[in-house]
């Protein structure tokens, strides 16, 4: 379906697994079909003469060879190399305009360091049909060192991209503090006074010498992992965050929750998880995992604190906020401080999306009615007790599992289709030979994953998808005859393709579907909800069923809500809508500039955050030491 269709039909009439982010673009699928593969006999030297002609290229004023060096229908994506933001460029000619502006790029080189990344021939597309040279590379800009994916096919006796990666790592003069770099830490005698590593890290992270450069709004994965990127890069940064206890935002979930993504895809920056650890996570081992994770990157947070007001200096290009901070039970701390940065991670999805406008809402006389984020875990024997869960994602297959494992009796209310996928088909199909026990060190992994540009990596999935439903073809078939409707994501790209358009609409199934099969949680399909009742639900059609309990499992609204909520009209009228492709196929705001100087989104999945984590942080300290500004491109 085309995005100006998508766009202009009614929410409710376009199929749910071609909706969209309001604003964003239902991305368009790269074409392969005219791509001719020729292997080079030698693939080395091949590499290298194209690197060489590469290099001439981006050091020549005019840049007209690219069209010698690149497919007619390639893509070139860009994280930070060729400007201060993140861009793909379809095609030569596009490629031109935009570095006739100004080439930041200077040189590019084969990556020879292991066998991964050394020149080889591998397939291009989810069945291996396309097969060519797969090359790491290492760049330098004018400001910085990065590393590369090139992708090459032989076409007219020589080698052209049809893709090209190039993302930055460090910037010049201002590396990681890490390996030949890191601290000594301490700060040896003859000095009347001096503090021991104790005193300097309180008097740190209760930030008493200088306010912090960067405060961050939430200290789930979304707020650590960009807190140690900076905090590597010397930025100092203060998390704060109104639970508790670090990993709170976990513990407080449902009771059975547990990481549909595995160990080996969720690493963590710096820190990668033991090898003993579980395949799948835990919500309270990993909560206690970023406990941790925060004391051993001496990560300042502030718990139990919250923003009272806040105010951007547009002359100054610095916050003045104000914090409410608990610091002991009964004792409250006003601190008044001044960043230069706000990055929001609370989460990439905003408010909950929780309908209070359904008429007879606050009449319901049951044991509970609320939203799956405020959903703590079904009670012990349930005996038979009637519970309707309004949703058909992941959270509302598990708070269904969990309900029906205590011995109620559970209906799922779905009011458009679901992308279902199994766990064993993710695993085995989706991430294998990429993030798998046996595969590449996790950062191989995402710059490979990254490498490939959005269009890309949809056709990838529209076979990655095939196959996995072929994997999967008893499971559905029988959801099917339940009952239940399936879709199959975005112009059948599946699941990554329908998270990243729209944040939601499927399910990865770790047991719920074969209950649902089985008839253990029972299907109401396709009815609009019209009315809460005291003792249940009426929908549409006029047909009712009994609830003593009801949970919403209806998502959240845009980031920008809760923009909107904690800094006011102003700046949320400034931002732009978070998640979603924009027309180059690169995810909107999120991680990138928001439009509002000095202040940031962030959020996503724990791999995700790894990625991006780098990237906002790179952002943040070229303009703390004055590399760029906010308005560069």
């Amino acid at each position: 379906m085309a995005t100006a269709a998508v766009q202009s039909m009614p929410t409710r009439a376009i199929p749910s697994s071609q909706r969209v982010e309001p604003g964003s673009v239902n991305l368009h699928v790269a074409d392969f079909s005219n791509i001719k593969v020729v292997k080079p006999e030698d693939i080395d030297k091949a590499t290298d003469e194209w690197v060489s002609s590469f290099n001439k290229v981006i050091q020549s004023s005019d840049f007209a060879g690219l069209s010698d060096l690149f497919l007619p229908e390639a893509y070139w994506r860009d994280h930070l190399c060729l400007s201060w933001n993140a861009h793909t460029f379809k095609d030569p000619e596009s490629m031109k305009e935009f570095l006739k502006k100004g080439c930041r790029l200077k040189n590019v080189a084969v990556d020879r360091s292991s066998d991964f990344r050394r020149p080889t021939i591998t397939g291009f597309d989810g069945q291996g049909k396309i097969q060519g040279v797969q090359t790491f590379l290492t760049t330098e800009s004018d400001v910085g060192r990065g590393i590369g994916v090139a992708r090459l096919v032989q076409h007219d006796g020589k080698l052209k991209a049809f893709t090209l990666f190039t993302s930055m790592r460090e910037l010049k003069n201002h590396e990681e503090a890490v390996f030949g770099r890191r601290p000594e830490g301490v700060a040896h005698g003859g000095r009347p006074g001096r503090k021991n590593w104790q005193e300097r890290r309180i008097a740190e992270e209760n930030c008493d010498d200088e306010d912090p450069a960067v405060l961050i709004l939430g200290a789930g994965q979304g707020g650590l992992t960009p807190a140690a990127r900076l905090k590597m890069l010397g930025v100092k940064t203060l998390i704060i965050d109104r639970n508790e206890r670090v990993g709170d935002n976990w513990r407080q979930r449902y009771h059975q929750l547990v990481l549909h993504d595995p160990v080996w895809y969720d690493h963590m920056p710096y820190i990668n998880f033991p090898p003993h650890w579980p395949i799948f996570t835990p919500k309270d081992k990993l909560a206690e995992f970023f406990e941790s994770y925060a004391k051993l990157l001496e990560l300042n947070v502030w718990m139990r604190t919250t923003i009272k007001d806040s105010k951007w200096d547009e002359a100054k290009k610095q916050w003045t906020v104000t914090l409410e901070r608990e610091k002991e039970p009964g004792v409250v701390e006003t601190r008044v401080i001044h960043p230069k940065h706000i990055i929001q991670a609370t989460g990439h999805s905003g408010e909950k999306n929780f309908p209070s406008h359904i008429p007879g809402i606050k009449n319901f006389k049951g044991d509970r009615l609320c939203h799956s984020s405020e959903f703590t875990g079904a009670k012990m024997n349930g005996n038979g007790k009637k519970v309707l869960v309004v949703g058909c994602c992941n959270s509302g297959h598990d708070i269904s599992q969990d309900f029906y494992e205590k011995g109620y009796d559970v209906t799922m209310v779905q009011r458009s289709s679901t992308c279902v996928i199994s766990s064993e088909a993710i695993l085995k199909i989706g991430l294998a030979g990429l993030y798998d026990e046996q595969g590449p060190p996790v950062e191989d992994a995402d710059l490979a994953f990254w490498s490939i540009p959005s269009p890309v990596l949809k056709n990838i999935h529209q076979d990655v998808t095939a196959i996995q439903n072929k994997h999967d073809a008893k499971l559905l078939e029988g959801l099917e005859k339940a009952g239940f409707k399936l879709d199959e994501g975005p112009d059948g790209a599946g699941l990554f393709m329908k998270y990243f358009q729209r944040g939601g609409g499927y399910y990865i199934d770790v047991g719920a579907s074969q209950l649902i099969i089985d008839g253990k949680i029972k299907m109401k399909q396709g009815q609009e909800i019209a009315e809460i009742l005291p003792n249940g639900m009426k929908f549409a059609d006029g047909s009712e069923l009994e609830a003593d309990e009801i949970i919403f499992a209806t998502g959240y609204k845009n980031m920008r809500t809760q923009a909107r909520t904690i800094f006011g009209d102003e700046l949320a009228d400034k931002v732009t809508d978070v998640w979603g492709f924009d027309e180059e196929g690169e995810i909107r705001t999120i991680w990138r500039k928001t439009g509002h100087p000095g202040f940031w989104f962030f959020g996503g999945n724990l791999a995700l955050c790894r990625y991006w984590s780098r990237m906002i942080a790179l952002q943040i300290k070229a303009l703390e030491e004055g590399i760029c500004e906010y308005s560069d491109r």
